[in-house]
């Protein structure tokens, strides 16, 4: 993360702070004559150039109620690097943790008549780092590292605080109701932490230990974004009923083999969750295809506990075989959805024809139906689905779909019309290199895409494959490299032509983050 760019410009401001947090000494020195409103711009040159000490103090002694650590490091006047873009420092990042944790044992541990001058840290906000991406970075906090770390400091402080808080409050002359006291301390020094929590089994514990010290301790933590793998039903359970109801917008839960019933189960503790916009459960052995009564009735009830999720815009079902049931499941709900995954989902006609005549259809901005073939009966609906969407949407994923150069020419005119779309992921599709090059001369004249994921030229690979070719012969295929830079210089070329090259045209899937719902 202290790498500096070519061409992102710093002001003399940011110079000069680079100065400043080069000499932590120093700087602890001088803190408390620093003008507040430089303490923004010299967090951010200390993360930029890995001050962890120096993050430590500006923490303890942050002169403002909020410190939105977001803010601070994104793109602005006077550094244009967009450090929130990156993967967090990790070093950094526990410096930070540990100022917010030394500042609460200090607020408590004393009267500190400078303290109660200065009560202003109420609110330090730790969501919107990157965390996504295949490789490991070793210098970097993850998070699932991050939801550790921040539930055993808020455990810590709990534990370490609480005889001293207790014995700070009989030394007060006011000892008529010790209770409603230390309650009423704890408000006025108490600061929310606003994160994004990631838990499995291995760290769930460690996590409703400090949710549950939370409302009892000077470090409050309000899960923003909360993502469950491989819990069961009671842990997942025991988790969201101390999640603060009124702040919770996302829940993802992956990997846990719930199932339809237990799925159908945990939907019941959710619809308390009444901000909650985006709901993700891929891969949760979901089979509606074969269903005994018994089951008849637990589809029918997961649809309608689905409906009371009053707020949702976002549903992932990814993996989930809902052959022929689309419409059941969505027919209820209460606003439409702009973003629907549903990926390998193994989708019959009627899904796709109910989508396109669904009040969902004129307001999806997101749309995935990877894994699903849409070569055959899928097409047509698909085809009269893509008018219908092309006006709001913004992401498009139609990855490992069996679309060959006369489907895709046939989708020219759906495409064309989707003027707001900035993302385009088709790759894995038995495509030829003249197919690609149609396809990218109709698509540069959309002004707002950014990103186009395409598969690698069914002419590029070294043996002949099969036809129509498997996902497997596309993915395990030998590549003939000459042909392949030939390929890929003929799509830049066009690119070039059109005056096009800011779209990001690659075959990596990986690289690119993921468009998020709420960046849409």
């Amino acid at each position: 993360m202290c790498c500096i760019k070519a061409g992102e410009m710093k002001s003399l401001v940011f110079l000069s702070a680079h100065k400043v947090v080069s000499d932590h000494l120093s700087l602890r020195s001088a803190l408390e004559f620093i003008p507040s409103e430089l303490y923004p711009v010299l967090f951010k040159a200390a993360f930029l150039y890995q001050k962890p000490l120096v993050l430590h103090d500006l923490v303890h002694r942050w002169p403002f109620p909020v410190l939105n650590i977001q803010k601070v490091l994104k793109k602005c006047k006077h550094c244009e690097q967009d450090l929130i873009a990156e993967k967090p420092n990790k070093l950094c990042l526990q410096a930070a943790i540990l100022g917010l944790v030394a500042y609460t044992k200090d607020a408590v541990k004393e009267d500190r008549n400078s303290y109660s001058r200065r009560h202003w840290l109420k609110v330090v906000d730790l969501t919107g780092f990157r965390d996504d991406g295949p490789t490991q970075d070793t210098e970097a906090m993850g998070p699932w590292s991050r939801t550790v770390m921040l539930s055993r400091a808020c455990t810590d402080v709990y534990r370490q605080i609480g005889n001293e808080a207790k014995s700070s409050l009989k030394r007060r002359r006011e000892m008529l109701n010790m209770e409603r006291t230390a309650a009423s301390t704890l408000d006025e020094i108490a600061v929310d932490v606003h994160a994004d929590l990631f838990v499995n089994s291995s760290s769930s514990d460690i996590l409703r230990d400090a949710l549950e010290a939370s409302s009892g301790c000077s470090i409050r933590l309000k899960c923003r974004d909360f993502r469950a793998e491989e819990l069961s039903i009671k842990g997942t359970v025991r988790l969201l009923e101390l999640l603060d109801p009124l702040f919770l917008r996302k829940i993802d839960l992956r990997y846990n083999n719930l199932g339809l019933i237990g799925l159908t189960s945990l939907l019941l503790h959710m619809i308390r969750f009444t901000t909650l916009v985006s709901l993700k459960l891929p891969y949760s052995n979901i089979d509606v295809r074969r269903l005994t009564t018994n089951m008849e009735a637990t589809i029918q009830s997961f649809a309608a506990r689905l409906s009371q999720l009053s707020k949702l815009k976002e549903l992932n079902l990814a993996s989930s075989r809902l052959s022929g049931r689309l419409g059941q499941l969505l027919s209820g709900l209460q606003s439409s959805l702009e973003s629907l995954e549903l990926s390998y989902c193994y989708l019959l006609p009627t899904d796709v024809c109910y989508l396109t005549q669904s009040p969902h259809a004129s307001s999806l901005k997101k749309l995935d139906l990877s894994g699903n073939n849409l070569s055959e009966h899928l097409f047509l609906p698909f085809q009269k689905l893509l008018f219908e969407i092309s006006r709001s949407l913004v992401h498009l994923d139609i990855m490992e779909c069996r679309l060959t150069d006369s489907h895709i020419q046939s989708l020219l005119p759906g495409l064309r019309q989707c003027l707001h779309l900035r993302y385009l992921g088709f790759f894995c599709n038995p495509l030829s290199t003249a197919g690609l090059k149609v396809l990218l001369q109709n698509l540069v004249t959309l002004l707002d895409l950014k990103l186009i994921i395409y598969p690698l030229p069914v002419d590029c690979y070294e043996e002949n494959l099969p036809w129509p070719p498997s996902s497997t012969n596309l993915l395990e295929g030998s590549i003939n490299q000459e042909k392949m830079a030939v390929a890929n210089a003929a799509l830049q070329e066009i690119l070039h032509k059109a005056q096009r090259t800011d779209i990001l045209l690659t075959t990596d899937i990986y690289t690119p983050p993921p468009i998020d719902f709420f960046d849409l």
